[in-house]
């Protein structure tokens, strides 16, 4: 029996365990997933207990992503980020690596967008908006990041090749001959809320919303009413989850079955936010 986990704190309604489950079902592994909550001055030993365990990987959320790094081997994207999200026992020491990134690439070719060459505009210059900028850069696009605290924006754009940087009220330039927004902010999680403004937006844009709960955000359907294109964040969760499984196992992941056990749990009124 293979185990797998989440690393976080709080994890108590993760949408992981039933997603991975199922996957675990379809192809006919012998595995499950389980959640480990250590204190926040815990995390060192927590993943060496899980090594010493025989525990086979871990996903990494909040509050841990960038502390981790400190404890495996990162690959070389996720040093670039400077977070880790997915850890693999499979090596002494275990190595860790940024699923987030792809994630949100395969999200946005599940709906044909080509980021070769693409303009995009990331909102956001925290752990989600560093992983999405350096993967749309690494897939060719031109990216711009706005961010409430434009100096932050201004960093993160030192690092991604290509990249500019400012404050959010380069949104309407940006936006008005881009390609693609990407909201990497927790704005629209907690109230009705977008960190853009709806004259910004366009219907040549596609736009995607990191935050998954709730899926029609108040930018998404802002953006809808513009006639642009629209992704739910809940796709980018799906292939983070597919590209690390995919990571631990060497299988192809059933892509389908995950997607539906991740909506079905979103569908649940006790469906929270989290990996």
């Amino acid at each position: 029996m293979q185990v797998f986990g989440l690393l976080g704190n709080p994890v108590g309604h993760s949408l992981s365990p039933p997603m991975h489950e199922a996957a675990y079902d379809h192809l006919g592994l012998e595995a499950r997933y389980v959640t480990f909550e250590p204190a926040p001055d815990d995390l060192e030993r927590a993943i060496d207990g899980a090594a010493a365990l025989g525990v086979s990987g871990c996903n990494v959320t909040i509050p841990f992503k960038r502390d981790v790094l400190a404890f495996v081997e990162p690959d070389p994207l996720a040093q670039r980020i400077g977070a880790v999200n997915t850890v693999d026992f499979g090596e002494s020491p275990p190595t860790g690596h940024n699923t987030d990134a792809v994630g949100a690439v395969r999200a946005l070719g599940r709906h044909d967008v080509t980021l070769e060459r693409a303009s995009a505009v990331v909102v956001g210059a925290g752990g989600a908006g560093r992983a999405i900028a350096f993967g749309l850069a690494d897939a060719g696009a031109t990216v711009t990041i706005c961010n409430r605290t434009a100096s932050k924006a201004e960093t993160l754009a030192e690092a991604v090749p290509g990249a500019t940087g400012g404050g959010l009220g380069r949104l309407p330039v940006a936006l008005s001959s881009a390609d693609l927004l990407v909201n990497a902010t927790s704005v629209g999680m907690e109230a009705d809320q977008s960190p853009v403004p709806p004259e910004a937006l366009h219907a040549d844009l596609t736009v995607m919303d990191a935050v998954y709960t709730p899926l029609e955000t108040r930018l998404l359907r802002d953006a809808a009413k513009r006639g642009a294109t629209t992704v739910d964040g809940a796709w980018m969760l799906l292939y983070q989850g597919v590209a690390a499984l995919e990571r631990w196992t060497g299988e192809s992941a059933p892509v389908e079955a995950m997607n539906e056990a991740l909506r079905q749990g979103l569908s649940s009124p006790v469906a929270g936010s989290g990996e």
